[in-house]
């Protein structure tokens, strides 16, 4: 079929920048492309792996089967009172143009997920968030189409068990559907959560005394782009590894040993440890591999800074992994999307 192209060069689609290629590559624009895609043969008879913006993703080389890149577009309005509006969003829009969107509107709950990279589509997938707030917080629900059965499903809030960078799809619906869009409660009377991070006092750098979602939002970026490599100029996925969850025991003993130990209590008892801290002290900030290395504004986050494969970022993150857990005995987990 005219939609499916051979042997593509995978680097555009990935923000790593790695150089890679698949066997079959097709782009959908629509539901509609994405059924008729299903019935070709080159569908049925390869391995399958369905792409947004790629800024989730590690190719540890070629990939041996079809890529589908999800380019389903649009946002509308659903249902809206004074308070709240419901918002249905294409999975193939981008995050940050969908929060600006938000945000020009006067829309809150998504301001402090300003920047992040990727699609909408992926948001659910890894349950995104930063800075005190996660994509489950506006939730409603997503649409899908089954890869193999090619039934539609609605999946509410409960039904996508998210978690801490954690969903249904990245566990036991792994690999098995396609997300078609997103549904989002936003308001229209905005709560400003400015507590984490350095939001407070970007907002004051900024002389801003009665912050709105705009400003909350600007503040959210500045940060980011202080900390964060430009994927377009240096490749990256954002932050690499998850910040790990420990007991107050091991948390407490962790913190007579290190005393600058960085931690955020948790509602169960628990701690989330600062990963891009405990990597630091691990002595990695700056470590080169083969071309990969730990970002040396930002430890939680590996690039790609000379031209290196996927497998040198993967043998890099496993070194980085082994060297905290020598160090603090916490293992670390890796929050991208690994493809072999």
């Amino acid at each position: 079929m005219s939609l499916i192209k051979e042997k593509v060069d995978l680097k555009p689609y990935n923000t790593f920048g790695i150089e890679a290629r698949c066997d079959f590559f097709a782009e959908i624009r629509s539901e509609e492309e994405f059924l008729e895609l299903i019935q070709s043969t080159v569908y049925k008879n390869n391995k399958k792996l369905i792409v947004g913006g790629g800024s989730n993703l590690l190719l540890t080389g070629d990939f041996k089967g079809l890529v589908i890149k999800n380019s389903i577009r649009g946002i509308k309005i659903v249902s809206e009172d004074e308070e709240n509006v419901l918002v249905k969003v294409a999975a193939g829009e981008v995050w940050h143009e969908f929060v600006q969107w938000c945000i020009g509107r006067e829309f809150a709950g998504v301001e402090n997920l300003s920047l992040i990279p990727g699609c909408v589509g992926a948001g659910p997938m890894q349950n995104i968030g930063a800075y005190g707030v996660e994509l489950k917080d506006v939730f409603v629900s997503l649409d899908a189409i089954g890869i193999y059965s090619a039934e539609r499903r609605l999946f509410n809030r409960e039904e996508c068990k998210f978690g801490y960078r954690e969903s249904v799809f990245k566990n036991e619906f792994k690999d098995q559907f396609l997300i078609v869009s997103v549904t989002f409660r936003l308001s229209k009377k905005p709560i400003l959560n400015t507590s984490y991070g350095a939001i407070n006092a970007e907002l004051q750098a900024m002389k801003i005394v009665r912050p709105g979602i705009k400003e909350v939002s600007e503040a959210v970026i500045n940060i980011r782009r202080s900390k964060l490599p430009d994927p377009s100029l240096m490749g990256n996925a954002g932050s690499f590894f998850k910040n790990p969850e420990v007991t107050a025991v091991t948390y407490n003993k962790l913190k007579s040993s290190y005393e600058g130990m960085v931690a955020y209590p948790l509602a169960n008892g628990n701690f989330k440890l600062a990963a891009g801290w405990m990597i630091e002290q691990a002595g990695m900030k700056g470590f080169e591999w083969h071309g990969a290395a730990v970002h040396v504004k930002q430890a939680l986050v590996l690039v790609n800074k000379n031209n290196c494969k996927g497998k040198d970022v993967l043998e890099l993150s496993e070194i980085v992994i082994k060297k905290v857990f020598e160090k603090f005995e916490v293992r670390l987990e890796r929050e991208v999307n690994v493809v072999a």
